[in-house]
């Protein structure tokens, strides 16, 4: 068994490591913190660090060669990133930036590299998470093809729930705006939507969850595959 107190167990990945595996993996890590807007992976850069969050929430952008930017996807205590550096990639073509403050841990990527070989049950969870991260990526690129903005939007705050311990999130809507690929009058309709239904409650730089089963009910086939996927191959949250 693990200490019970060692922080690094709050990341989901980390906590599920054999004994022996998770220290040979705690001696390489370093304990970070993490403010919104802090950038822990630039796009078409080296990658220098992995990052094993233990609170707060990264966003996964995609950044074209002119500049154009989409979010692909988010991580929080549940996963890592940069993904690519998982697998021996020693650039990162997405930016990672944290949308929610938070703490975590880090580990140059040349160690990582170093680990992989010879600890499977490492290996083999960051592959797991890399499987389930590129589904996400897959529903958020089918989300904006299909479904409306509001159910876009309930999708994101379920995501957004999902890796935090309150019904408070920090958002606001031009942080919503910019990630959603919309502009800001359609994330006020959106939430205006929301609210109207009863499912959440908007102030000032702050959503706050209140029905969650609705807000799923609302987002269809929007959210869902990628978390079960996730529960299949890697556990309960």
């Amino acid at each position: 068994m693990h200490a019970s107190s060692h922080p690094c167990l709050r990341n989901r990945l980390l906590s599920l490591l054999p004994q022996a595996e998770f220290d040979a993996v705690v001696a390489d890590l370093s304990p970070v913190e993490l403010p919104r807007g802090t950038i822990i992976a630039h796009a078409h850069e080296a990658i220098e660090h992995v990052y094993f969050l233990c609170s707060g929430i990264g966003s996964v952008v995609t950044v074209s060669t002119e500049g154009q930017r989409a979010e692909a996807g988010m991580f929080g205590r549940e996963g890592f990133a940069p993904t690519s550096g998982g697998v021996g990639g020693a650039m990162s073509y997405h930016e990672v930036t944290m949308q929610i403050a938070g703490e975590g841990f880090r580990m140059p990527v040349e160690a990582l590299m170093k680990l992989l070989p010879s600890k499977p049950s490492f290996s083999g969870l960051l592959s797991r998470f890399i499987q389930t991260f590129a589904t996400q990526i897959s529903y958020t690129a089918l989300a904006g093809a299909n479904f409306r903005v509001d159910q876009r939007l309930a999708r994101w705050l379920l995501m957004c729930h999902d890796r935090l311990d309150t019904d408070e999130i920090p958002l606001t809507h031009s942080i919503i705006s910019r990630m959603l690929a919309v502009r800001r009058p359609s994330v006020t309709n959106a939430i205006h939507i929301l609210e109207g239904q009863k499912l959440v409650v908007a102030e000032r730089s702050r959503i706050t969850m209140r029905d969650r089963k609705g807000l799923e009910e609302f987002a269809g086939g929007a959210y869902g595959e990628a978390e079960e996927e996730y529960r299949t191959l890697i556990g309960a949250w």
